[in-house]
């Protein structure tokens, strides 16, 4: 796969976006011109991962800008509009890290707010890419043994997740590189299966051996011997070392815990919230029903049955073995906590 492609990426007067509810069927972009439409794509998950939705945020605030300058908006109503972005999704702390970012620049014109949505964009890139490298490393370290490495991962967090390069993909890549990788177990991830639409396409472009499991499968999988090592990303990480993430992700790290395997965390530190003590502080985001109730449109379940769709779960500090950060990797089960390292 290319190194260049973009998630998220700044036109000039518009924020373009790779459409990854059409993928991977199609590969089409949308382009978003104003704030209604920044949201809309954001909560349909057209843009998703916790980086990449955190760029997009931070791009939406020159797009509010420019919406304010065409519709001329009052100074309350540009605020009204940079706070829907922010709060488009609830869990995900990188999205309200970067608007609020950016939209520190607002009194310095237009100019200056894309500078800084483009140092958002380029600093996420550079820490997925020291992420790559240092969580390759500690598993090469711990695990490899000089032999290619069978890893399982979850959701999607690949270049599609982020600025550009990836997290936990971001790490595979980079041992992918080293020629250091067997296989990929890559769950589907339900209800709305990024790990089977997209981060399989990613595996697909960078000729990465992998096979597509069931969510209810990875347990099994992990307990049979058949992995070395799970890697998933984050989208909030309480001070303590507990993560959210991709609901499914907690029943990985309880099975890698029994099997004594390790379970890394990968994520930038744009990610770790030191304001949440742990995870029951953090919002878990409930999603619409019919995401679990339908397919495709077409209602799967009783017309009786009701939904639960929590789109995470938290996985507590304990079950964490190692947070691969850009600045390295804190190994949270043994103590290393991030609210005593990266503070």
């Amino acid at each position: 796969m290319s190194q260049e492609l973009r998630a998220v990426e700044w036109t000039g007067d518009a924020l373009a976006l790779i459409d990854q509810t059409a993928l991977p069927h199609r590969t089409e972009t949308l382009r978003v011109r104003d704030v209604d439409g920044l949201v809309d794509a954001i909560q349909r998950l057209v843009v998703r991962g916790a980086p990449a939705i955190g760029a997009a945020g931070a791009y939406g605030v020159a797009l509010a800008l420019l919406q304010a300058e065409r519709e001329h908006w009052d100074g309350e109503r540009l605020r009204a509009g940079i706070a829907r972005i922010r709060a488009a999704r609830p869990t995900a702390v990188n999205l309200m890290v970067c608007v609020d970012r950016v939209a520190a620049r607002l009194d310095d014109g237009l100019d200056a707010v894309l500078a800084e949505a483009d140092a958002v964009q380029r600093e996420d890139v550079e820490a997925n890419r020291a992420m790559g490298v240092h969580g390759a490393d500690w598993l090469i370290e711990r695990v490899a043994e000089d032999r290619p490495l069978r890893l399982l991962t979850h959701c999607n967090t690949g270049a599609l997740a982020t600025a550009g390069w990836g997290t936990a993909l971001g790490v595979i890549r980079e041992l992918h590189a080293r020629g250091l990788v067997e296989l990929v177990h890559a769950d589907e991830t339900r209800p709305l299966l990024q790990g089977s639409r997209l981060t399989a396409w990613e595996l697909v472009q960078e000729g990465i051996p992998h096979r597509v499991q069931a969510d209810g499968a990875a347990a099994g999988t992990i307990l049979r011997g058949e992995v070395d090592a799970a890697i998933v990303g984050a989208d909030r990480i309480a001070a303590n070392g507990d993560t959210a993430n991709k609901v499914g992700t907690v029943g990985i790290a309880l099975a890698c815990a029994d099997a004594g395997i390790p379970f890394l965390v990968a994520a930038p530190t744009t990610t770790v919230d030191l304001a949440t003590p742990d995870g029951s502080a953090i919002h878990i985001e409930l999603r619409g029903e019919n995401e679990v109730l339908e397919w495709g449109g077409v209602r799967t379940a009783p017309a009786e049955s009701r939904g639960h769709n929590p789109a995470f779960d938290v996985t507590p500090g304990r079950l964490v073995t190692g947070l691969v950060t850009e600045r390295g990797v804190l190994e949270v089960s043994a103590g290393e906590l991030p609210g005593e390292r990266l503070a």
